[in-house]
């Protein structure tokens, strides 16, 4: 599979798509530019080498064409962290585009409306595909946040470039990283799983439980094994029907060698807010009327434990209910262990939605080897599956 760095983009249209699938506030201002950013040193290199870049994106789930979802909104923000001014394409198929296209010179960069616009995009028909692939000379995937949809813009358009298509930095960068955790990883090797559900998280359970020493489990699932092993959870979540699998994941680690740490203790609150009254008690006496929120402190000192002496850290998923200040001091204390386990050499990779804004909020994104821009795409590969916006490379 060809990256970035096997192609000279001199006099070449690159055909780019990227996930610029990015929040807004009530003005249409971005709130969060972290993807675009990722996106930047995929678009530098092509314009260094000489050529002119034409970006493509979907933004959000749009019924139809709806102005709240078209990409103009980013133009301003997009231009300031290009450092160019990005033209706008106010579609993403037809004449006008082809035309922008055509007349697009070296260094410039131009931006098309929102894919999704289309029903085409998501049903990944052949023809819309050809026809976005007909506007450039070089296809290149840089959205590792949509690898896991069978798109057109994301793997039919792959046919159209059998030679001149590649992989961008920050997508090559993601295979890399995962790769590292799951293929190529230092050990001891330990996996964090927070969260709500059990359910969410079994089937990458079971395809890491061959590569890794350690399983920390925090966060709501914590309570699906506990009252399976017979413990008092009071009104904290719960999946009754996962217990007997929760039995099977202990039984089945303990069958591979892999330790699974499970809290010890909780802060534990009488309502599901940050103005509760709370205790800390021990995980499996929680009583009626209280339900666990986050991690308590006999639990974070083991959890160092585990952290300090690992080589490679998977982070998915927070401890507690962090959005709540009083609830938040498991994940910050779990993200601050695993900065300085970091520092100390280990590789920490943090991916899911959840960590992902843990780490962003708390300051601690540059203290982590690489956090990941694809919650469930990053799933999909932790459960072993083929992402087909990758397989398409392959072919």
């Amino acid at each position: 599979m060809k990256t970035l760095q096997d192609f000279n983009f001199k006099n070449k249209k690159a055909l780019i798509r990227v996930d610029f699938n990015v929040p807004f506030d009530e003005h249409f201002n971005v709130t969060d530019a972290t993807r675009i950013e990722a996106a930047k040193p995929t678009i530098d290199k092509i314009i260094a080498d000489g050529g002119s870049v034409i970006l493509m994106s979907h933004l959000g789930r749009p019924k139809g064409k709806e102005d709240r979802f078209s990409l103009k909104h980013i133009v301003k923000t997009a231009s300031e962290i290009l450092g160019t001014e990005v033209q706008f394409a106010s579609d993403c198929r037809g004449d006008e585009v082809q035309n922008a296209a055509k007349n697009l010179q070296p260094g410039e960069v131009l931006l098309l409306e929102n894919l999704r616009f289309y029903k085409e995009e998501e049903s990944g028909d052949v023809a819309f595909a050809k026809e976005l692939a007909s506007l450039g000379d070089i296809y290149v995937n840089d959205a590792f946040g949509t690898a896991h949809r069978a798109h057109a813009s994301t793997t039919i358009i792959a046919r159209f470039f059998p030679e001149n298509k590649c992989f961008g930095i920050l997508l090559a960068k993601e295979i890399e990283s995962l790769n590292k955790v799951l293929k190529n990883s230092e050990k001891p090797v330990t996996a964090v799983l927070g969260g709500s559900k059990v359910s969410s998280k079994i089937t990458v359970i079971e395809n890491i439980l061959d590569k890794i020493d350690h399983m920390i489990i925090g966060g709501g699932m914590t309570f699906t094994f506990v009252k399976a092993l017979g413990g008092k959870i009071g009104n904290s979540i719960c999946e009754d029907d996962k217990m007997e699998l929760a039995l099977e994941i202990l039984k089945l680690a303990k069958q591979k060698g892999v330790q699974i740490h499970l809290p010890v203790d909780m802060v534990i609150a009488d309502s599901f807010s940050n103005d509760a009254k709370t205790q800390i008690v021990d995980v499996d006496k929680i009583p009626d009327g209280w339900q666990g929120l986050d991690a308590g402190p006999k639990s974070l000192e083991a959890i160092r434990k585990v952290i300090m002496e690992s080589k490679t850290i998977l982070w998915n998923g927070p401890l507690g209910v962090f959005e709540m200040p009083k609830f938040a001091n498991g994940t910050i204390s779990l993200g601050n262990f695993i900065a300085e386990s970091t520092a100390n050499g280990a590789f920490s990779l943090v991916g899911g939605g959840d960590s992902v804004a843990a780490v962003k909020q708390f300051g601690l994104e540059p203290k982590m080897s690489y956090v990941s821009t694809g919650g469930g795409a990053m799933l999909e590969m932790l459960e072993g599956k083929s992402l087909p916006g990758i397989a398409a490379f392959a072919e």
